[in-house]
Parts: C-alpha cells; structure tokens; sequence
C-alpha cells in the first residue's frame, strides 16, 4: 500500500470536508468588528487600520471577483476565509501524520496496516477536532486576517517536518528558504506566524546535531528567540526606520524630493545582500549563505507593504494614517495609533508620575520637508515593577484590579498581587478560560469578566461544574437556550493529554518541538499583550495557535489509544476501534454541540443594521459615529453595497488626527467635502493636539464661530502664555451659542414650515469637557461653518460625551439623532445627559418603510454584537410608539408595536432586554392589543422567574455579584404585576402576583 497516496488522499478529504463546513455555516456579508473594513478595503484595495494586512486584502480582492454582483462580494470574501481555513486543517492532517509516522514507522521498517490505521487515524481526528473548534470554526467563517494567519501557521510547521524528513538531501534547505518566504509574506496578514520560529529553531537543531544536549538546545532556543526578535523588529521596524532617517537626510540635508532617501537606501539594501550572497558562496560558507538568502526571502514577502504606500498615494476614501511617506508608514507600522503599554518593566495602577524624559523627533511630512511635529516623551514613575500587569490607571480597570485581587479602596498593590493578576485573570481567565471552551465546553457566549453566568468554561458533567459555578440543576434559560452551550464532557481535552503523554514518551524532542509551539503561541502572547481588564470583547482569536498545537496532541491521542489496546486485541482492530472512538468523542461531539452556534448563513444583521445607520440620515448628510461597529460596517455599506453614498461617515475616534481630518476636506464617494474651514497647518500633529480649559467667567455664552476663531488664531494676543514661555490658544469659557437664521432652516428643510414657530433663536448649550483635542475643534469648526446646508447627526451608538453638551437639540430619527435648532421643552430628558426628543414622523417611515431587519428573527445563530444592538431596535420601537401615542395616533402605534413583534427575536438574549419588554407590553395594551400583550407579559414574566429562581439557589457571595440583575427582575416582575392589574387581566395577575411571592424567600433583597 503506497502511504503517500493514502496520505494526500485523507488530507484533501479533510480539506473538503472542512472547507465545506465553512462554505455551509458562511455568513453571507459582512460580519462585525474589523471585517466590514477589511472587505471595503479589499474590494478597492484601500488602506485599512495599523499594522495594516496588504497581502490579506489583495488575495481577498481576488476572490471577490467570482462574485456575480456587489451584494456577493462580502460572501466570496468570507468564502476565501473558508478555503484559507480548510486548508490548515490539510496542512495540520499532514504535521500530525509526519509526527505519528516518525514514532510508529522507523526508517527501514515495513509499514504495517495496523500501524497505517494508526497513523491517518490521528491526522483525522486531530485535524477534523481542530475543524470544529470553537476559535478556529469562528474565525473561518469571516473575513478577517486569522484565518489566512493560520494556514501561514501550518504551512511553515509542516514545512519544517517536510524538511526534518529529507534533511540529509543536498537540496533541502529549499524547505528552510520555502519557510522564510512564507514567513515574509505571513507578515502582510498578520504577524502571528513568526511566534512558530523558536519550535522551528528546535527541529533544526535535533536535526543536525546528531547528540543534543541540555546546553545545546536551549542555545538553539534562544537562537530562534533572537532571529524572531530580529525579524520582528529589525526587518520590520528598524529597516523602515532606517530607510525614514535616509529620506531625512536626502530631502531636508540634500533638498532632493520625498522618497529619494528610501530609494537610495533599498538600493543598498539589494546590493548588500546581493553582495553578501555572492560572497558566501565563492567563499563556501553555506551558513552565511542560507541566512542571507533567509534574509532576501523574507525580504520578498515582507514587499507586499508597498501596497500601503501605493495606495495611500492614491488617496481612496479608506486610507488610514495615509502612510505615503516613510515617516507615516514607520508610524503605522508601529501601530502607534493604539499607545503603548509597559512589557518587562513598569508602573503599578496607583504610580505617581514624577519626571518626563524627552526622547526622539516625531517627524511629519511638510510641503517641501520634513517637520519636527513634537518631541516623545516617556514618564518616570515613583513605584515600578518587573512584569507590571495591573499598571493601566483608567478609573474603571482600576476598580476592576482591586475587585478581582480583593484589594482594599487604598490599598497599593504588591508584587505578589501584580503576579497574581497576572496569573489568575491574564493567564487563568484570558487564556485558560478560553482553551477550555475548545476541548472542554462552553457555558454561553456572553462576554465574561468574572460572574457565574457568563462565558465560563464547563465541563457538562454536574459535578464538575457545581464545584465552579454553583447549582448545575435548573439552569436558566439565558445558559439552557443560548446555541454556544457547548458540553463536550472534557473528552477533546482528555484526549489530547493522553496524546501529550505518549508523544512525550516516545519522542521527547518532537513533543518538545509541539510544546514550544504550543507555548509561544498560548502563553507568551498573555505575556507580551498584557491587556487591561474589560475588554470590548473576547480575545480567545489571538490564542488561535496554541489551540492548533493542542489539536497536534488530540490525533496523537489515537495513537495512544491504539497502542494501549494492544494489548488488549489484534494491532490493526484496535487501530480502528481508537479512531472509531476518538472520532466520535472529539470532531463529531464539537460539530454535533457547535454547529448551531458558528453557523451564520442566515444571518444579515450587520449589513442591515449599517444601512439602517445610514438610512437614518436625510440627505447629504454628516453622520458622526465612534466605535468599530457603528463604522466599519457603514464602510463596507458604502464603498462595496454602494449604499447611501451621499452620507459623510465621520468616526470621531479617529477626528482627532490630523490625515483623517485632512480626508474629510475630500469629496469622497457623492458626499461633498465637510465645511472645515481650518487649513492643515492648524491642525497638524503637533500642532493644537490639545487646548486647555481656563474660566474666564463671561457672562454670556460666547458665539461658537467667534470661540472658533480664537482657538485656531496664531495671534500671540489670542494666546495665554504657559509656564515654559511658550503661548497657547486655551479654551475661555464653556457656555456657547449658534444665533439662528430661521429663513435659512426652513430653506435648507432642517425644521418643517409646520415647526417655523418652535425654533430656537440662539442655540445655547455647555460644553461638557475641560479640554478641547483636535476632534471637538474639527466638530466646532463644522458646526460653525455648516450653516445648517448640511444635516448632522450622531449615531445612537455614539457616547453621551461625545454630544459636547448638545443633548437638547438632538432628536431620534432611528439609528441616529439629528441635530435640530428648536426650542428645548421645560422639562427635557436631555437635561439628564440623553436625547430625549423625538421626531415621530421621520420615525415611522423609516421603521415601517426603510429599515431592514437582517433576519434576525428567524436566523440560526445571533452573534453578541447583535443581541446587543436588538436591545437598541425594541428601543426604538418602543419610542416611536410612545410619540405616536402622545400625539394621538394610536393605530400608526398600533403597526410599529406589530411591526416591532414581526422582526424582533422572542428569545431575551440579555437580562436587560425585560426592561425593553415591558414598554412593550404596556404599550400593547394601550393600543389594544390585549393578547399580544398578554403573551409578552407572560413570556417575560416566565423568563424573569426562571433566571431569579437560578441565581437564588446560589451562595450569597455569588448572589451579590449579579445584584443589578436582581433587583432589576424584581423590579420589572413588580410592574408586570401591576399592568396587568390595571388592565384587568385577572388570571394573568394572578399568576404573575403567585411567581412574586414565591421568590421573597429566594431572594436576598427586600420587597
């Protein structure tokens, strides 16, 4: 029997049925967070977000040209995920028989049928577990940068096995240089892939070096730490930078043009090597020669960033930094975007700063040179740390710090607890937590930070469970219904430390080879991100690898299996009878309990939810947004779907730089450019990056466009001078005003003729910060200059603090409030931070006539993301309802509640969508619609009761966790109480009245 042959075939059979795994469970367009923006930018190959991914979005664009239309591009996107995901589970089939085989089949030996069985048995069940993985099977269906990342993964780790195997041929370092290509091109999806360097330091060293030592490998280790360390920062970074200081000097010391120095500089570059190259060989130094032409190699692939710069010349509507010159794509390489943070030595949370060390130029490109736009600056601290871990100082993660280590409102934090915190919540919760949802199960995937019933791993064995979570009997509805209840009965797990075992018993280097793998890819990536507490959202992508080299572990599980069946019966029956079991106990346990939960082909929710955004808006309109959510979905709506083009998307986390500024004084798409008046020297890096707040105590509110112009004027008379001599404009007061033409409001269709009589005269409002950064000074100057020809809006997503104190102007028309200059009421629910007015109109058309729903009542799965939003929609409804009923149009009411129940989910995805259902309820039963409305009671009621009930059974130490939750059951249970009372529904109350009572003794609150 030809093993190869046998080999390659269950290989692709595992490639298909992988593949078409994905392909089936796809979502159909564009997914949340950062996909929205990598389809929009790949489809016309625009510049995403820092670091950038050049060769992710040019193979992206290549499979979207199968789509048949525009509305198939996100889907043929996805698809290129999928295949990018089918074929690591081929290339992870091939690693986990090339290790089974070096074990079971020695060179010389005859291949046994048993040993064969043996042998495919473990790549089919390590690679179809991986298949069905609950990270892997995520990322596989999107079209983000992890899929792609991975195969680079498996690529270069079954490359180094390919080239272990053929090592003593003369022409195997093809392997090494093959490795180093990929390696090189890896960086332009993501820079995952060079975690596999030190594992592939490994093999080569047990390869040459017929008598390893203890000595001799962790040499090799450290080897492989430092060529990692290289490429990470040598190639990627210093190389750039070395070609930025070139540039310098040839265009600010030569007065030679932007680029001339980088030219010059890779001219060098190739030269040198090239040289070197040359040299190794007619000197014979082989060694010399593999690493220049590792170095020429991963050169080659690293190339795929001169797309950045291409295209950021070119000026699309998405191109972030605009990294056009070498100091901007140093920068955006550097992902100095998103800060920094302290690795190996740091500050506590509670660290006072006492001095500033000035570093190096910031340098920024001027119109003939280079500028010197600031200086960096590091601080010093009073109290520092090795391996700082609790060290962010915003308000929330230090309450979150002193929550999870127990730690008193004053205390300091010791070195032992900075330890504990790294290895309780960094590695315990952040990575461990996540491990196990993949070979253990999963609770649900509610976001976790901690409480007992949210995105915790389990076991589904009871007992197991209890000892962790509490009372596994009775589960609530928010665990029992939610599709990512994953049991899988720690078997996967199980599995894979039996592999573990034996592959450490029987080759100790090649499992060493795995658990370096495994580490650098799991644990050393909790060390080197070091993330801060609440994040937006679970992490368990960035542990992609680790979970891959665990999946190595489950097929050599098989193996283990079968050779202690052995002993039992015939070689090749128990060959078969281990794969049959562990075949069963792993990939088809994960699809069976994870296929409901990753399958998203029925799902349009993001797509429709971004054109509900855009669709909110009138025409021409500027719509400011903030997040990833309430943005990247709008571009990829726009710039694939060509949705709402005339809509200026304007994300006020990215207003306050200075090339996003620049851009939003572009047409771009048929939206005009935005009225900012400023030229670009005003608002450059470095230049008004913050503007102070000092009182000045005017008696009356300033006129925004005058405030304006001090702000941004260069008269040393419209500056105060600062302690170092220096003079900057500040901010004098925060009262301001816009005088209002009313001719000009009506005749740009802002305020209705039928609203002439409400408007204001003067907008006056107060500014809600103590600061101006170059954000709210480009929202003054539009807001200044905008003379109302243009509608502004904010999304509803967007933060109360993000308003600038304009709350009362601001009236909902859907997915967005529009800025409107009537006359506040007396009593306005803006006072208290939020919009609160509405436009009843706009409302119901959009709702009943505009807006689409995304399926998400009738699809297969719902994502986080979504849930989250759908509390937003009942909102809606809900308000327009109430308008339309206080303006007395109780049937057009009447359609948006019915509406409302056509589109919306049942289900309560989240505790606090009751709240938004009893609104409901009890505007059913003011429009009449008594049965609807009793169903909804009923329904919530039942939901309430079965959750508060769960969380009474646990120990009052856990009941005090999720406290807010109980008191707002309670509360809402009251009030379902006493509407149906005030309707008149006896029996209903009645019920209702009996879950009430029932649950005082279950609770620890009083009623």
């Amino acid at each position: 029997m030809n093993y190869n042959k046998v080999n390659n075939l269950f290989g692709w059979l595992c490639f298909v049925i992988a593949t078409a795994t994905y392909i089936l469970t796809a979502e159909p367009t564009a997914s949340f967070w950062d996909c929205g923006e990598f389809i929009a930018a790949a489809y016309k190959l625009q510049v995403v977000h820092q670091p950038g991914a050049p060769l992710f979005l040019m193979l992206q664009k290549i499979f979207s040209l199968v789509a048949a239309d525009k509305t198939q591009v996100a889907f043929w996107m996805n698809v290129g995920s999928a295949v990018s995901s089918g074929a690591t589970i081929l290339f992870l089939f091939w690693t986990i028989t090339a290790l089974a085989r070096k074990v079971m089949w020695k060179t010389g030996e005859e291949l046994t049928t048993s040993n064969l069985i043996a042998i495919i048995g473990s790549g089919l069940v390590g690679a179809l577990a991986y298949t069905y993985s609950d990270t892997f099977w995520f990322s596989a269906v999107e079209s983000e940068v992890y899929a792609m990342s991975s195969l680079c993964t498996a690529v270069v780790f079954w490359a180094i096995l390919k080239w272990d195997a053929h090592a003593e041929e003369a022409d195997a370092d093809k392997w090494i240089l093959f490795i180093a290509y990929i390696m090189g091109l890896s960086i332009g999806v993501h820079l995952l892939n060079l975690l596999a360097i030190p594992a592939i330091a490994l093999v080569y060293y047990f390869r040459r070096y017929k008598n390893p030592t203890g000595k001799g490998t962790l040499i090799a280790l450290l080897v492989g730490i430092v060529i990692l360390g290289v490429i990470q920062y040598g190639i990627i970074q210093y190389l750039v930078k070395l070609a930025a200081y070139f540039d310098l000097f040839f265009v600010n010391t030569l007065g030679m043009g932007f680029g001339s120095g980088v030219v010059v500089f890779m001219a060098l570059v190739i030269g040198g090597l090239t040289y070197g190259i040359l040299y190794s060989i007619r000197k014979a130094k082989p060694v010399l020669n593999l690493a220049l032409l590792c170095t020429a190699f991963i050169l080659l692939g690293y190339s795929s960033f001169a797309m950045i710069v291409i295209r950021a010349k070119a000026n699309p509507a998405l191109n972030n930094s605009d990294p056009d010159n070498a100091f901007a794509l140093l920068s955006y390489l550097n992902r100095e975007q998103y800060g920094d943070r302290p690795l190996m030595y740091g500050q506590y949370f509670d660290s006072q700063v006492i001095d500033y060390k000035q570093g190096d130029n910031v340098y920024r490109k001027g119109k003939d040179k280079y500028e010197v736009a600031s200086k960096k600056f590091e601080a010093t601290y009073d109290r520092n740390t090795l391996l700082p871990r609790m060290y962010s100082d915003d308000p929330q993660h230090v309450s979150y710090y002193r929550e999870w280590m127990r730690m008193g409102e004053t205390e300091s934090p010791s070195f032992a607890q900075n330890l504990g915190f790294l290895f309780s919540y960094q590695t315990g919760f952040m990575y461990a937590r996540y491990f196990l949802w993949n070979f253990a199960g999963r609770q649900n995937d509610d976001q976790g930070h901690g409480n007992m019933t949210s995105g915790n791993w389990i076991t589904g064995i009871k007992p197991i469970d209890a000892l962790r979570l509490g009372p596994q009997d009775n589960l609530p509805p928010s665990i029992t219904t939610n599709e990512a209840y994953n049991r899988l009965y720690l078997l996967p797990l199980i599995i894979g430390l039996l592999g573990a075992i034996w592959h450490f018993s029987r080759s100790q280097k090649d499992a060493g080879v795995v658990g370096l793998l495994f580490f650098f890819t799991g644990l050393a990536i909790v060390l080197y991100l070091n993330q801060s507490p609440l994040q937006p959202r679970e992490r368990d992508y960035a542990y992609a690898g680790s979970f891959y080299a665990f999946a190595i572990w489950i097929g050599l599980g098989v193996a283990a299996i079968a050779d202690w069946l052995r002993k039992k019966m015939s070689p090749t029956t128990a060959g078969i009878v281990a794969t049959v079991a562990c075949m069963l106990a792993a990939p088809v346990l994960m699809a069976k309990e994870e296929w409901n939960d990753h399958d998203r082909s029925t799902k349009f929710t993001t797509r429709d939810f971004a054109i509900d955004y855009l669709e909110s808006c009138a025409p021409n309109a500027i719509l400011f947004t903030y997040g990833d959510n309430d943005t990247y979905p709008l571009w990829y709506a726009q710039e694939v779907e060509g949705v709402r083009p005339d809509v200026r998307i304007v994300n006020l986390s990215l207003l306050g730089t200075d090339w996003y500024i620049r851009q939003m004084k572009d047409k771009i798409n048929n939206s005009d450019p935005l009225p900012i008046t400023m030229p670009d020297e005003k608002y450059v890096q470095g230049v008004r990056d913050v503007i102070r707040y000092y009182d000045y105590k005017f008696a009356e509110p300033i006129e925004l466009k005058n405030l304006f112009d001090v702000l941004t004027s260069d008269n040393d008379n419209d500056k105060v001078a600062m302690q170092d001599g220096s003079k900057e404009n500040i901010l004098p007061t925060k009262n301001f005003k816009i005088t209002i033409n009313p001719a000009q409001v009506l005749a740009t269709r802002t305020v209705s003729q039928a609203m002439k009589d409400s408007i204001a005269p003067v907008m006056q409002w107060t500014y809600n910060k103590g600061y101006v950064t170059k954000t709210e000074l480009a929202m003054f100057d539009i807001l200044a200059h905008n003379d109302w020809k243009r509608p502004i809006y904010f999304a509803v997503t967007v933060p109360s603090s993000n308003y600038i104190g304009l709350e009362k102007y601001l009236y909902n028309e859907g997915f967005a409030y529009r800025l409107v200059p009537l006359k506040p009421a007396v009593a306005d629910s803006a006072d208290q931070g939020e919009p609160g007015r509405v436009n009843a109109d706009r409302m119901y058309t959009n709702i009943m006539t505009k807006f689409k729903w995304g399926n998400m009542k009738n699809a297969s799965y719902l994502d986080p993301e979504s849930t989250r939003m759908i509390a937003t929609i009942i909102k809606t409804f809900n308000t327009t309802a109430q308008k339309l009923l206080e303006e007395g149009r109780t049937e057009e009411a009447k359609k948006v509640l019915n509406k409302s129940l056509e589109v919306i989910p049942e289900r309560n995805y989240i505790f606090y969508y009751i709240l938004h259902r009893y609104y409901t309820a009890d505007l059913l039963y003011q429009v009449k619609e008594t049965a609807k409305a009793n169903a909804l009671v009923k329904h919530t009621a039942d939901y309430i009761d079965a959750e508060l009930t769960y969380l009474g059974s646990m120990s009052p130490g856990t009941q005090s966790l999720a406290m807010s939750d109980i008191q707002l059951g309670v509360s809402i249970l009251n009030e379902l109480v006493k509407i149906t009372e005030e309707n008149k529904q006896t029996a209903l109350h009645h019920e209702l009245s009996n879950k009430f009572t029932a649950l005082r003794s279950k609770l620890p609150i009083n009623f």
